[in-house]
């Protein structure tokens, strides 16, 4: 028997299966790198060695106002390892400059005083000026001018009243933003709800070039890195983390070189072939990505790229916050099959975009193409079937609902961290 551990909420599930079934297991060279330190000392190091930039402590000398952006809670970026040392750089060289931390929502809900002590710690909740960022408060934002692609760049007015914008964050694939990180942390981190929905628009969604590891040609990068640039993101600390959401290298400075040179390694252990089967079996990579059905959605694209016409993909996800959004929700549940939400959704002009279209745009991609089982014991079941997913409480339900859709003779690919790869 194959033995796997996969990851789930704040554990994991033991997941046994014959030998004989499994087609193959695809799995991200995460866990084989080695940091060549602690969590600390690698953060140090890249902020010592910036690429393409000044120092953080140069950069900050005669600065009155630094805003530093930093992802919310949905994201597992390791904060109270990061922000502490952000901040005693900031402050080696200017110790009484005034900072501001700007919580990257997007338009997620706002991040709650539990999630910032979770976060950050007591003492950076106790002691720093922290603004949760509300992509719905048009009193909120400035206009930085129009994007690539013809949409209003509209960002939280902290990027005006501050003189040097920094940002922290992750690296890992996205599903059709190529990576996470760098240009991300503006749009859609603090943007407008409507320059977010313009960016997100069915057009650029549908592109072939909007896909985990795809930077060259993405129309939904060009776009994030306009912004970026507009907003005057100067310098970026960016981590790469293991599915124990620990540090494994960082990387600082210039907001477009600092970020290549952590695509770059992210692709090298992370890009996977494909194998190809009638069942695939993947995760969400548990807590926090796995906390509702709409993160979900980023997990289910690696079995997508997997699984043959008419197959079955389960995924292991939590979805303990239920579906991420009533929208959402709406967009795939209102329609009689998803066949039919998928292709409403995809002629959608791009000035009619509506709240998270784009993730019920690609699930219903992936509806179309596979039958989808979540296995949950923590969300609401109904909510997971009223939107065209089956439903199932453990891995075996699911495999046994699986096999009597396509045969229980049907190999299975095993991807234990969906997330976590890119598969081409």
């Amino acid at each position: 028997m194959a033995n796997f551990k996969l990851p789930y909420y704040k554990e994991h599930i033991d997941f046994k299966i014959a030998d004989e079934r499994v087609a193959g297991v695809l799995v991200s060279k995460v866990e084989e790198y080695v940091p060549t330190n602690t969590e600390s000392g690698l953060v140090e190091e890249a902020l010592n060695n910036p690429i393409g930039s000044e120092s953080l402590s140069n950069l900050a000398v005669g600065k009155k106002h630094i805003v530093i952006i930093s992802s919310d809670h949905t994201r597992p970026v390791p904060s109270h390892v990061t922000m502490p040392i952000l901040l005693k750089h900031i402050r080696a060289n200017n110790p009484d400059v005034k900072i501001t931390i700007l919580i990257a929502t997007g338009m997620h809900r706002p991040t709650t005083y539990e999630e910032l002590v979770a976060k950050y710690g007591q003492k950076i909740v106790d002691e720093e000026n922290i603004v949760i960022h509300d992509a719905y408060k048009d009193s909120d934002m400035t206009f930085k001018g129009i994007l690539p692609s013809g949409g209003e760049l509209w960002v939280n007015k902290l990027v005006d009243e501050c003189d040097l914008l920094v940002s922290e964050g992750f690296i890992e694939p996205h599903f059709f933003a190529g990576f996470s990180g760098g240009r991300k942390s503006v749009l859609p981190g603090i943007a407008s709800k409507k320059t977010v929905l313009w960016n997100h628009n069915a057009r650029f969604i549908a592109s072939k070039n909007a896909r985990a590891g795809s930077i060259d040609e993405n129309p939904i990068h060009k776009d994030m890195l306009f912004a970026a640039k507009a907003a005057k993101l100067e310098f970026i600390l960016n981590v790469v983390i293991n599915s124990e959401k620990k540090v494994i290298k960082a990387f600082a400075g210039n907001l477009e070189l600092a970020h290549a040179h952590g695509c770059k390694l992210v692709k090298e252990i992370a890009e996977v072939k494909p194998i190809m089967s009638d069942i695939v079996i993947t995760t969400n990579g548990g807590y926090p990505l796995d906390q509702n059905i709409y993160q979900t959605v980023k997990g289910m694209t690696a079995g997508e790229a997997c699984v043959n016409k008419g197959g079955v993909i389960i995924i292991c996800s939590s979805c303990a916050d239920g579906t991420g959004g009533e929208f959402f929700y709406k967009l795939l549940a209102d329609f009689d099959s998803a066949e039919e939400s998928y292709n409403s959704l995809n002629n959608v002009a791009p000035e009619n975009t509506e709240f998270d279209q784009w993730e019920a745009q690609i699930l219903g991609r992936i509806l179309c193409k596979a039958n989808v089982i979540i296995v949950s014991k923590h969300c609401d079941p109904k909510i997971i079937t009223d939107m065209h997913i089956m439903h199932a409480y453990t891995i075996e339900e699911a495999l046994a609902k699986a096999d009597e859709i396509v045969g229980s003779d049907k190999k299975v690919t095993i991807i234990p961290d969906g997330i976590s790869v890119i598969v081409r």
